[in-house]
């Protein structure tokens, strides 16, 4: 596996992978999607054999507040740590940040995710909080 900064939007390959993920509410719009890359503090790609296996995303400052908006690995990739070896990079980028958030699926497979890599509910250090869709 090999990550590395992704920085040429290529519209069939980000398809594929939110699709796969069933993140279809952000390919209904893709020009947007296409801004959203573009206007990000950082985008990372893995590959396997050349091939485009997951992406992450992070938003913010980069300095006081970074968001993780999106880690997506392709299904036929998954369970190879290919996500924790893309959440490791980008947190290792972002070390001397105090704040770094995510918003995530409330599964049990998604949370134990996160746990696995330091990150601890809102409500466990007495915050909560808010989205408007």
């Amino acid at each position: 596996m090999k990550i590395k900064e992704y920085t040429r939007f290529d519209e069939g390959d980000i398809m594929r992978l939110y699709s796969d993920a069933g993140w279809k509410a952000y390919t209904d719009d893709m020009p947007a999607l296409r801004r959203g890359f573009e206007r990000s503090l950082t985008v990372l790609a893995a590959y396997e054999d050349g091939e485009l296996a997951g992406i992450i995303r992070a938003v913010g400052d980069g300095e006081t507040v970074v968001f993780v908006q999106d880690i997506i690995v392709l299904g036929k990739f998954q369970r190879k740590g290919i996500g924790s070896a893309l959440l490791g990079e980008m947190l290792s980028r972002y070390s001397h940040v105090r704040q770094i958030e995510l918003v995530t699926d409330n599964t049990e497979k998604t949370k134990a995710f996160y746990r696995s890599a330091g990150f601890r509910e809102l409500s466990e250090i007495g915050c909560c909080g808010f989205m408007r869709v």
